[in-house]
């Protein structure tokens, strides 16, 4: 028997750092022998190269994700199909695993996030996080302009469909506990009267755990993301504060979060 265990443990093993091995290889031979390509066309050539970059990293991840369900069939994934469709909107979030963003960018052709300002300057991963237009998590210093930039400019993203997906934490949250709330996503919310879509999703940790190298290949497990409500800024009667949309948000997190049936 304790035989028996430790062959399934070394299976484990060997699967794991087998599937994580080869998404690396994709992550670097396609993008350097076919994406990069491609981004620097945009670069050079696109006339809305936002847009371009935006759609290209849209496709680089879903094929991603596709080689990783692949890869690792014991992990079900059960998306909600309305997600997919939504446009011109504030996506919120709760926060697991450093695939929850590559699952987002994989749903839609155009899409912005707030990413950490320190990966702003990490050389040629910094290039494609400004050209794809996403917003620094600080006003602050050389980042100030660059956030009032793409803020002036959101209106007419959304209006051409894009949507902002945001976790609001700001970080990673591995119980069901809330921490605070960053603000500005709730205050480009009050300006441009967008619906905020409110999601949830579980169980991405347990197929890439945080403070992990390498994926969890043999867990089964279920990947649940769902739309939990839709709060319709643009039908509102009155003037919205962003204090406001940040209670109401939250309140739809507590009560509808915590109850695992709801869920799934």
């Amino acid at each position: 028997m304790a035989g028996n265990n430790s062959q399934a443990g070394f299976l484990d093993r060997l699967s794991d750092f087998v599937v994580t091995f080869v998404c690396w290889i994709y992550f670097i031979f396609a993008f350097l022998f076919f994406f990069s390509f491609f981004y620097i066309a945009a670069f050079f050539f696109s006339r809305d190269r936002e847009r371009a970059f935006q759609y290209i990293d849209h496709l680089f991840f879903k094929g991603f994700l596709w080689l990783l369900r692949v890869l690792a069939p014991c992990h079900k994934w059960d998306i909600d199909p309305e997600i997919s469709n939504i446009r011109g909107s504030i996506i919120v979030c709760n926060h697991l695993s450093y695939l929850d963003p590559l699952i987002f960018i994989s749903l839609w052709k155009r899409q912005k996030t707030i990413v950490k300002t320190k990966f702003f300057q990490i050389p040629i991963f910094g290039w494609f996080v400004k050209n794809s237009g996403y917003l620094p998590s600080t006003t602050e210093g050389v980042h100030a302009k660059r956030m009032i930039e793409q803020v002036e400019n959101m209106g007419e993203f959304l209006k051409n469909g894009g949507n902002l997906f945001v976790f609001p934490e700001g970080t990673r949250n591995q119980d069901d506990k809330l921490g605070d709330f960053h603000k500005g996503v709730f205050k480009i919310g009050r300006m441009y009267r967008c619906p905020i879509h409110v999601l949830h999703l579980c169980n991405t940790d347990k197929l890439f755990t945080p403070g992990k190298f390498f994926f969890n290949t043999r867990v089964d497990n279920r990947i649940r993301m769902k739309v939990l409500a839709c709060v319709e800024v643009v039908n509102a009667k009155e003037k919205v504060s962003a204090a406001a949309l940040e209670k109401e948000v939250r309140q739809i997190f507590e009560s509808r979060s915590s109850s695992r049936e709801e869920i799934e």
